[in-house]
């Protein structure tokens, strides 16, 4: 065994955690797609990679609970990898306008509260209290995830499914309404902590 084998813990090579590093490569690969927004190939091959790593992001959790194979490295990485994934599609599908004009909001909106909500629970992990996830902070994570689904496909899923763009922004709103709430959830969670 190699020294450098010899320091890297075997927690950080476990199923749950690969399975993390492959959504966290795979968000250079949805975006680079995601630069030829004309061309059907590309959204649909950006659409492959960005399903299959929304898929990991349940099975990382799933196999970490059922393997008894949770660690630190996992708990950390594990929402870093989604919001990556999730503000840089937001932000190439906002660049190439898929995202436009009132609806901008919505993805700001998102971003926002992404952003608070990692700074909220960095915060209060160093006074050791967690905030659990809620049953609508799971919803919210649903319909961001379909939503962004469906405007990866954009013009290529117009194809087929008529007005798919539009269902993709009605979702992204719906995720957005949520976002709010869940936001103020965990802002009200952790309220008491404040000044700690």
């Amino acid at each position: 065994m190699s020294e450098t084998q010899a320091r890297v813990p075997r927690s950080a090579l476990n199923l749950p955690n690969l399975l993390t590093y492959g959504r966290v490569a795979a968000v250079p690969v949805v975006v680079g797609f995601l630069f030829w927004p004309q061309e059907p190939w590309a959204r649909w091959s950006a659409l492959a990679v960005y399903v299959a790593a929304a898929i990991t992001d349940f099975f990382d959790g799933y196999f970490a609970r059922a393997w008894s194979q949770q660690s630190s490295l996992g708990r950390m990485l594990d929402p870093i990898a989604d919001k990556l994934l999730v503000a840089s599609v937001l932000l190439t599908l906002a660049a190439d306008r898929t995202i436009h004009g009132a609806n901008l909001w919505a993805a700001i909106i998102i971003l926002c509260r992404e952003i608070l909500v990692s700074g909220l629970r960095e915060y209060l992990s160093e006074l050791r209290v967690s905030v659990p996830v809620t049953a609508v902070a799971k919803w919210k994570t649903t319909a961001q995830l379909v939503a962004l689904g469906f405007l990866i496909a954009g013009q290529a899923g117009e194809a087929v499914l008529p007005d798919s763009v539009a269902i993709g922004l009605v979702l992204l709103w719906v995720a957005a309404i949520l976002t709010l709430y869940t936001g103020w959830d965990y802002m009200k969670a952790s309220y008491e902590h404040f000044g700690s």
